[in-house]
């Protein structure tokens, strides 16, 4: 070989050798630079794969939670219906011993022997209720969630529990005015009272009604009226002892709404109050006043000066006592009086709050 072909080989050698221009692959392998959208859509393709994987452990959890939570209400109501079976069955034993020591003591004193159970009457049912098997109602108080049987409970008072329950015996409602009472209050336009006393027991209790909620719209007026002055005037001597007549009006009352609520006002106290009533609701007040003062004063002689002038009493002073019929109420006990001196207070505000058309009616 020859000097020249021994160089052009070394030369050949040392040259890099170039890469084949058509492989895409390799040109990718060297690409350096990559674009910003290409960057940007890595970045988002990234960020989708990490919210996705957040998404599925979130989703995860929260049917791990359900699970535990339905597994631990399941285990809960297990062991509410295994606490519910023993807490009967320690009753049903708690019975039976009861009864095994009530008929050895029996037996030990010679008493009779207990009636089975299945044989005690306990009577028939009241008009209107309709009976309801046992079964079916233990069913309806576990629905409500209460006790099934109480201690010494019959199935009639099982049956009456579950009316009083479920608002099927309804009892008597106490109001919440200024006087609270049982009695069911009419409404303003049912409240017109009647002169005449109705004799039959249902007239009578409307006619016990209608005046309890005349007396307690009155006082509730008052009592907005007493609030609404201003801090001056409720303390002044004045705004205090207002204040006072109010409330001692409304405490006095009460032994009136008390027989009003059992029905036992006499008829020579419900008359003229049923009449002073009717007069102060047509806005008769002067009228409403005569009233007051026959019921108060009454039509009997007041003996005035000396009556008793020698040892025996005149005739004269023994007509004084021979009838009752003109007698004053409002001597006849302290009760009666303090409760008739109220309606008469609740007669002057019902003036001032609703005064008449005709100012000649006005009482003095």
């Amino acid at each position: 070989m020859d000097f020249t072909s021994l160089m052009k080989a070394q030369i050949s050698k040392s040259k890099p050798t170039a890469p084949p221009k058509n492989d895409a692959k390799t040109s990718e392998a060297q690409k350096q630079y990559l674009k910003r959208s290409e960057i940007e859509a890595q970045r988002e393709a990234a960020y989708l794969a990490d919210q996705k994987a957040l998404e599925e452990a979130r989703l995860a959890r929260l049917e791990k939670k359900r699970k535990l939570e339905d597994d631990t209400a399941e285990k809960n109501r297990e062991r509410e219906e295994k606490r519910r079976r023993l807490a009967e069955q320690s009753a049903r034993l708690r019975e039976e011993e009861e009864e095994a020591e009530e008929r050895a003591r029996r037996k030990r004193l010679g008493l009779p022997d207990l009636p089975p159970k299945n044989l005690i009457e306990e009577g028939p049912l009241g008009e209107g209720e309709a009976d309801m098997e046992d079964t079916i109602l233990v069913e309806k108080l576990r629905e409500m969630g209460e006790p099934v049987v109480l201690f010494g409970e019959t199935h009639r008072e099982r049956l009456k529990r579950y009316r009083r329950l479920t608002g099927e015996d309804k009892e008597p409602v106490l109001t919440k005015g200024p006087i609270p009472t049982y009695l069911e209050l009419v409404p303003e336009a049912e409240m017109k009272v009647r002169l005449q006393v109705p004799k039959d027991a249902a007239g009578r209790k409307f006619l016990f009604r209608q005046l309890a909620s005349y007396f307690t719209v009155v006082l509730e007026a008052w009592e907005i009226a007493m609030a609404m002055r201003t801090d001056e005037v409720k303390a002044s001597y004045s705004g205090k002892a207002a204040t006072n007549a109010m409330v001692q009006a409304r405490e006095n009352l009460r032994p009136f709404f008390k027989k009003l609520e059992k029905g036992d006002l006499e008829d020579s106290i419900l008359e003229p109050v049923v009449e002073i009533v009717h007069s102060a609701q047509e806005r008769r007040y002067v009228d409403a006043n005569d009233g007051y003062l026959r019921l108060s004063i009454g039509k009997a002689a007041w003996p005035i000066g000396v009556t008793m002038v020698g040892i025996h009493e005149r005739s004269a002073r023994e007509k004084l006592h021979e009838s009752d019929k003109g007698a004053a109420h409002i001597m006849s006990d302290e009760l009666t009086r303090k409760y008739l001196q109220s309606i008469k207070r609740c007669l002057s505000f019902a003036q001032t709050r609703w005064p008449p058309d005709d100012q000649l009616q006005l009482m003095g």
